[in-house]
């Protein structure tokens, strides 16, 4: 492994691990080295399985991100955690008009954006202490431009990432914590089966795969990013430039 992508000796911690993104990061992150430990709404213990399977250390723990003693409750578990990827996240497509909306929207941005603060707020204290520490969070592409096919609770929870990144990054710069996102387009996993995207418009005439966003979030945990923090990563296959 080249030494700047090796993660040997270091703890990611993964939110959101039990499918999709999360899954691939976990299996990413395991690959260059790192323990890892996960965490979902349902214990992902197949994975963690797997991941002891490849020599790594792992845990996996049922955690509802919006619960901020749950989530403190978790980080203390992890221990020293050297790196963050929150993938806990859910997109629903109905419209503000559709009975209930109101609902749906409180549960969207409890999880989409009260869920990253209570992961930062219980383990970047750690990392400022031992001035070592990266965090990767999820926006998207309709952050950017409105949606693909979202709807306005995904766009504004999604919006609100990409400015809270920025706003996490100066509070971590001094101490060595940087934190980033990425902002994916469309991606093929359990969240957008049976949407119909029209992938045959994109400009690569597909959505993206999970593994496709999980190497840039691992890239932006590894040492190769020592000197990023606070950027966006757009990553749509060439359907928007920021």
């Amino acid at each position: 492994m080249v030494s700047q992508f090796d993660l040997s000796g270091r703890t990611v911690a993964i939110s959101g691990a039990g499918g999709g993104i999360g899954a691939e990061c976990a299996r990413l992150v395991a690959e260059m080295g790192a323990d890892v430990m996960v965490s979902d709404l349902r214990a992902p213990e197949p994975l963690a399985d797997f991941l002891r399977g490849q020599g790594r250390a792992s845990v996996a723990t049922a955690l509802d991100v919006t619960d901020r003693g749950a989530v403190e409750a978790w980080a203390a578990d992890c221990g020293d955690v050297d790196a963050l990827i929150d993938c806990a996240a859910i997109c629903p497509f109905d419209d503000w008009d559709d009975d209930g909306w109101d609902d749906v929207a409180a549960r969207v941005f409890n999880i989409n954006l009260q869920g990253p603060i209570n992961l930062c707020r219980a383990f970047m204290p750690g990392m400022i202490a031992r001035k070592l520490g990266k965090i990767a969070l999820i926006g998207s592409i309709a952050g950017r431009l409105g949606g693909v096919r979202a709807t306005p609770h995904y766009v504004m929870s999604k919006g609100g990432i990409h400015a809270y990144v920025r706003w996490l990054a100066k509070k971590g710069a001094a101490h060595n914590v940087q934190v980033n996102a990425v902002a994916p387009g469309p991606v093929a996993t359990p969240m957008t089966q049976g949407e119909n995207f029209g992938p045959e418009n994109f400009p690569m005439k597909r959505m993206a795969e999970a593994s496709e966003i999980a190497g840039p979030l691992a890239f932006l945990v590894s040492p190769a990013a020592n000197y990023i923090s606070g950027a966006v990563l757009d990553i749509n296959g060439a359907m928007h430039f920021s």
